[in-house]
């Protein structure tokens, strides 16, 4: 006989917290979001561990390496979507990993034979003010001179004057050595009064730029997710399929931490990939896996290697497998019962493995829910899409912002792997949907406000940390009616009421 359970499965908007007691360390600013990433032992450091617990889903329409980027200055991860070649993730890591390493690779360069109009054409492609002049227009080529913006003027001079012309030539430059550090490159930015220091190898040749603007916006980012070289951290999505040329290429590349990309993952197939994974690096990888719904499927993993576990089917707001096939759970009773799991298997074995939850979040209060509940840390996709960084299109539909977003388990990602049972060669039906969500401008912006509110709400629980959020937290259940209490209601709001006949005419 099936088994059945006794509850019904429940989502984020059933629940409300109760505020606890806030003493007068409870402010904001004193609150950490600190949170583990990856599991360690009883008494050791966590590995990695995030300064916000937000990372970004493993989609095509969310995490691509603009975003990545953006969120590592935040304080969280992307992890970089698995459904494109090996080659093109793979590089698209490498670059997050370069992007700001102190030491950046020039990848605005032209030669000193090219012209006015082709360096306009070059700043309009990467947005980039400093162009390199190499011997060959390369980036490691022999350095023969620098172009800024002050080195030119569009309205007055003509788009076919060569480069060599206007450029700021090399012996005029202030350079340093292959062997200088960061820090002995900052101090020659600000001794010498410059925006940009090339560091050239033996023959002169270009190796990178030190900016003086990383130097200050690194100042602007106190929470920026670094490694010990001072690289933004990167996560990426693997299979179950490829994994044997897929992981060790991101390893290459230097990723930080993976994740296997997958609809449901108590399967075989996740166990083999882990084991694969196991044996070749033991425990120098970081892979997490998922996604599971219930303490069953997540020691399943647990056991089976995964450094993190996933937790959510069929709750994202592009996904159709509840629809197309009936399984899934609410949410908010998934991670309740995933949270139970891992801490029993902790007091087993004195090993913590982090909770992530995916899926169900459609305000920005589900989020603090989801972490009083028992997650670490939470999976977000819609909410990054809406973003100025997210690596879709922004279009207007019926005369407002939109940015497209849809699902890997859309055609339109044919991402067949993610959702493989160890046979298909394609994807036999639709899990996901095509759409889009409403513009919400960049970022930063976007996620400041979310945390200053789950700041805000952590104090009013009498919590100044994600673990003691979960120790202290008192969560109910609301009904219908309360539901319908917890929004604006019985008013008019000024917005709705139309002001066209404001003024006389």
């Amino acid at each position: 006989m099936a088994f059945y359970y006794d509850e019904p499965a429940r989502t984020f908007n059933e629940y409300l917290l109760v505020p606890g007691y806030s003493s007068e360390q409870c402010i904001p600013t004193n609150v950490s979001l600190t949170t583990s990433l990856v599991k360690f032992k009883k008494g050791e450091k966590c590995p990695i561990t995030l300064n916000i617990p937000m990372v970004s889903a493993i989609m095509q329409s969310v995490s691509g390496e603009k975003l990545a980027v953006a969120l590592s200055k935040e304080g969280g991860i992307s992890f970089i979507y698995g459904s494109q070649s090996i080659e093109d993730e793979a590089a698209m890591v490498a670059r997050v990993k370069a992007h700001k390493a102190g030491f950046v690779p020039s990848d605005s360069n032209i030669s000193p034979e090219a012209t006015l109009g082709d360096l306009l054409d070059l700043k309009a492609r990467t947005g980039h003010s400093t162009t390199a002049v190499t011997v060959d227009g390369t980036a490691h080529s022999k350095l023969v001179g620098l172009v800024t913006s002050r080195d030119y003027r569009p309205s007055r001079m003509s788009r076919d004057l060569k480069v060599k012309e206007f450029m700021t030539p090399a012996s005029k430059l202030i350079y340093a050595n292959k062997d200088i550090t960061l820090q002995q490159a900052n101090d020659m930015l600000f001794e010498k009064k410059l925006n940009t220091l090339p560091v050239l190898d033996d023959d002169g040749r270009l190796l990178y730029f030190v900016f003086r603007k990383d130097y200050a916006t690194h100042k602007e980012y106190p929470l920026e997710l670094l490694d010990a070289k001072k690289r933004h951290l990167v996560g990426a999505g693997i299979n179950t399929r490829d994994y044997a040329e897929r992981v060790p290429a991101l390893v290459e590349a230097g990723v930080d931490v993976l994740c296997i990309d997958s609809s449901e993952g108590y399967s075989t197939w996740q166990a083999q990939t882990l084991k694969w994974i196991r044996d070749k690096y033991g425990d120098s990888v970081k892979v997490g896996a998922g996604n599971v719904v219930d303490g069953e499927g997540f020691r399943f993993l647990a056991e089976a290697g995964a450094d993190f576990v996933k937790i959510g089917i069929g709750g994202g707001s592009i996904c159709i497998t509840r629809e197309q096939k009936g399984i899934g759970r609410g949410q908010a009773t998934a991670i309740i019962d995933v949270a139970r799991a891992r801490d029993e298997y902790y007091k087993e074995t004195g090993i913590y493995v982090p909770i992530c939850s995916d899926g169900g979040i459609v305000y920005d209060y589900h989020m603090t829910l989801a972490l009083a509940m028992g997650a670490d840390f939470l999976m977000l996709g819609r909410y990054f899409a809406r973003f100025d960084e997210s690596p879709t299109n922004k279009v207007i539909i019926n005369g407002s912002y939109m940015k497209e977003y849809w699902g890997e388990g859309s055609a339109r990602a044919r991402n067949w792997q993610r959702y493989d049972l160890g046979g298909a060669q394609k994807l036999s039906f639709e899990e996901g949907v095509d759409s889009y969500v409403p513009y919400a401008g960049s970022l930063k912006d976007n996620v400041n406000m979310t945390l200053s509110k789950i700041r805000s709400t952590m104090c009013n629980c009498g919590a100044l940390t994600i673990p003691e959020l979960q120790q202290k937290a008192k969560l109910t259940l609301v009904s219908a009616t309360s539901i319908v209490e917890g929004g604006a209601h019985d008013v008019v709001l000024k917005d709705s009421v139309a002001t066209t006949d404001r003024f006389p005419k």
